[in-house]
């Protein structure tokens, strides 16, 4: 899986990423129609930790480690456990759509500010990006609910708060091969999710497949397959390849695409605010993209003015 996006490039994976991950909102909610959420999850971790895990082997990659089954445990239980629990539990205590769209985008902050106190330079464009991007996903969520919980509320934080340490440390620690890594992660996560689900989730263990529908398994489907396999493992590859900001960025455009998804298959409809929040949004990537390089040009310029004034 990897290869594919080594060559395709950082284009190729930001796009994957940018739109499968945005279609996926739709996707939660129709699969969590007739399916207990945090199982949802936790199945779906493991679906797609046992197809990455017979890939690896497939191309003769040699398992973990004990020191890397360790890091593939604390990655894989931030990002595929707790990250994604948080936020099914967050909308079942109440949080509105609004609210939840907007906290996630605090997660490329949250990380940046990992990546520099890790002693990784974060250039200022960037983070003047990470505010415009942020602006323009909550211009964008004015269209959501906005009511909360308290419990809701601290889920809803933890969520961004959980993905982003897991992110970051996925930058740091020496992990296995990059298919077998996420094999690893994905099967250790899900392994937490489907056992914590069983044991606190109301339903879980009343399940019966019966119970679920015919756009309730597709979606779950599309989930393990495009919204896993290809496209947490494309963020993956981009973590190890690109700035963290840039990889981050995901989650201002996401919400574009959830809007554009819901206007064609939801009936949604648009109002004023989304003709400010895209040139927002656009800016941002803009400054994530080239910005650096911008800046870098433009003190390349300071001494040759001085020497031709000189």
């Amino acid at each position: 899986m990897p290869s594919i996006f080594n060559r395709f490039g950082v284009a190729g994976a930001l796009l994957i990423v940018y739109i499968v991950w945005g279609t996926t909102y739709y996707a939660l909610g129709v699969a969590m129609q007739t399916l207990p959420p945090v199982l949802m999850n936790g199945v779906r971790f493991l679906a797609a930790g046992l197809a990455m895990l017979a890939i690896a082997r497939w191309q003769g990659l040699a398992w973990p480690t004990a020191a890397q089954w360790r890091a593939s445990a604390l990655i894989g239980g931030l990002m595929a456990f707790a990250a994604m629990a948080l936020v099914v539990l967050a909308q079942q205590a109440g949080i509105g759509s609004g609210l939840m769209a907007t906290v996630v985008t605090t997660m490329p902050m949250w990380l940046a500010l990992w990546t520099r106190w890790g002693g990784e330079r974060v250039p200022v464009t960037s983070w003047i990006g990470l505010v415009l991007g942020a602006t323009g996903a909550l211009l964008l969520a004015l269209e959501g609910d906005f009511s909360t919980t308290l419990l809701g509320t601290l889920c809803a934080f933890g969520a961004p708060l959980a993905w982003s340490v897991g992110s970051y440390a996925s930058r740091k620690l020496t992990l296995p091969a990059p298919a077998m890594a996420s094999a690893a992660q994905w099967l250790l996560g899900g392994l937490l999710g489907t056992v914590a689900a069983l044991l606190f989730e109301p339903g879980a263990r009343s399940f019966q497949f019966a119970q679920v529908s015919a756009v309730s398994a597709l979606a779950w489907v599309y989930l393990v397959v495009l919204g896993t396999m290809v496209t947490l493992n494309a963020y993956l590859w981009l973590l190890q390849n690109t700035s963290a900001a840039l990889a981050g960025s995901y989650s201002f455009v996401n919400p574009v695409v959830a809007l554009a998804v819901g206007v064609w298959l939801g009936g949604e409809r648009l109002n004023g605010w989304v003709f400010v929040a895209l040139p927002l949004i656009g800016a941002a990537l803009a400054l994530i993209l080239y910005g650096g390089p911008l800046l870098a040009w433009l003190r390349r310029q300071r001494p040759a003015r001085a020497a031709t004034s000189g």
